[in-house]
């Protein structure tokens, strides 16, 4: 295509690993994907790990992948999920496979932390909601062990990826806002926080911003995927979420975004945080996104639900296909379930059918009796959950919201977009899936020069080259409300 040069996203989720090859330029905006890879958190010894190498393996292949059909990209870009990271030792080995987040080192760790720095104090110089498995919780729960005095530096998952291929770290900003450790009004680590933790400043490497040069792939990684160089590597939205919502398709600043995956990320674009005590107690997060934007978002258990439902079933000899479970859902009366998305119960691996039967019955709520029925409950217990913070979001930061964008593989699922709509009373419009790759590519590409221009208009890009789907709400929402009406009352619903 003229004008049009190659780029490579490492998207890396919760579940799986992708290394795709963007095609970008003026008017155009095409990915494929070149290389998918599972990512498969491993028990010993009652710890839960990421295999972080398997995971730079995945990449790898993928760049190969790339070079094989595209040739040498431009650059690379990679992202990731938020908060966890991995230790370096002064040579820059690393010091274990980082721990993942759903580990329970972290248990009775935010007591600790609030006793030195209080959680309100901790919220007004962060703007991050509380949650124990911020990486301010997984870096207390470590301190005094002999593997954290050997470090010399910390690095997220995305960093570390990009340390590997290039021998340079730094920390993209994006990501470094999730931790509880930066400052999201200044933009630089909390030294404060970090003193009254005990945290050495300097175990923190230099901040980075969306676009800035992470340097080139070394010599080795060059021989290694058989790419000519050079090529470089650039800092993009290095949370997940940070690029999906540059590849959210919005017309206008009057939007809400849905990211939805294994976990759901619901919230508004503004352009300063939103650090009050009642949005602390509402539990909504400010994390930074490209070009000095906030996102001011909540947390949503997502469709980890579905997910380790599938699983548990896959375990049992009993495995069911997702187009069979949705169709078996959509013939389910809408509302008949629902339960608390955000009950910290859902969070742990395990036998997600019977917590969900659990919470059902608890709350004396009529109990699902079939797979389609959980999955229902699920789809609609998440879009009451979407409900409550675009709700929220508007009326803590004052920005309205005319439509809902649905972003991820969740933009997807037909039944899930409808309920939103239906839940929010708003339209939605479903799509890009690939946001989070297409925000990392179109990141990389306006930094070579390829593309140009302010967020509106990679977004237009998005728009004129993505195939979007537009849902409008139905009824009065009186059912929704009704429902509403019947969960618990949760830090994370409307007050």
């Amino acid at each position: 295509m003229p004008g049009a040069r190659t780029f490579v996203a490492v998207d890396l989720g919760a579940s799986s690993g992708r290394v795709l090859a963007g095609c970008v330029g003026p008017g155009v905006l095409s990915v494929r994907e070149a290389h998918r890879f599972v990512n498969r958190p491993v028990s010993v010894g009652g710890t839960l790990y990421w295999d972080v190498l398997a995971l730079y393996g995945g990449v790898l292949d993928g760049l190969r992948a790339v070079g094989r059909t595209a040739g040498a990209p431009v650059s690379v870009g990679i992202d990731s999920w938020a908060v966890d990271f991995g230790l370096l030792d002064e040579n820059g080995s690393l010091l274990g496979n980082p721990v993942h987040y759903r580990d329970r080192r972290t248990d009775g760790v935010p007591e600790r932390v609030h006793s030195r720095v209080g959680a309100g104090e901790l919220y007004r110089i962060t703007g991050v909601q509380e949650a124990g498995f911020n990486t301010v919780h997984q870096l207390v729960a470590v301190a005094g062990t002999p593997q954290f005095a050997a470090a010399r530096r910390v690095l997220l998952i995305p960093d570390l990826i990009s340390y590997w291929l290039t021998g340079v770290a730094g920390t993209e900003v994006t990501n470094a806002s999730t931790t509880q450790l930066l400052d999201p009004t200044t933009g630089t680590w909390s030294t404060r926080i970090m003193g009254a933790l005990g945290l050495d400043p300097g175990l923190f490497a230099p901040l980075r911003l969306p676009g800035d040069d992470a340097g080139e792939l070394t010599g080795e990684v060059l021989a290694e995927t058989g790419l000519g160089g050079p090529v470089r590597v650039t800092a993009v939205g290095s949370h997940d979420t940070a690029s999906a919502v540059v590849g959210v398709p919005a017309s206008g600043e009057r939007f809400a975004f849905v990211s939805s995956g294994t976990w759901s990320l619901v919230g508004v674009e503004l352009a300063a945080p939103v650090s009050t005590e009642e949005s602390r107690r509402a539990n909504f997060t400010n994390e930074l996104g490209v070009d000095g934007t906030v996102r001011y978002l909540r947390n949503v258990m997502g469709l980890w639900l579905l997910q380790e439902c599938m699983r548990h079933w896959d375990r049992l000899g009993r495995p069911h296909s997702l187009e069979r479970l949705l169709d078996d859902a959509a013939r389910v009366p809408e509302l008949r379930f629902v339960v608390d998305a955000g009950d910290p119960g859902f969070l742990a691996p395990g036998d997600m059918p019977a917590r969900i039967v659990a919470a059902c019955r608890q709350a004396g709520e009529v109990v699902p009796q079939t797979p389609g029925e959980i999955v229902r409950c699920i789809l609609d217990s998440l879009a009451l959950a979407y409900r409550a913070a675009v709700s929220d979001a508007q009326r803590l930061s004052g920005q309205a919201v005319d439509v809902v964008h649905v972003v991820g593989g969740g933009a997807l699922n037909t039944l899930l977009c409808q309920a939103t709509a239906d839940a929010c009373g708003l339209p939605v419009v479903a799509g890009p899936t690939e946001a989070a790759a297409l925000g990392n590519l179109l990141v990389q590409a306006r930094a070579a020069g390829s593309v140009g221009g302010s967020l509106a208009e990679l977004r237009r890009l998005v728009r004129e080259t993505q195939p979007l789907r537009r849902y409008e709400p139905r009824g009065t929402g009186a059912a929704w409300d009704a429902a509403a009406d019947r969960l618990p009352v949760r830090v994370d619903r409307s007050r």
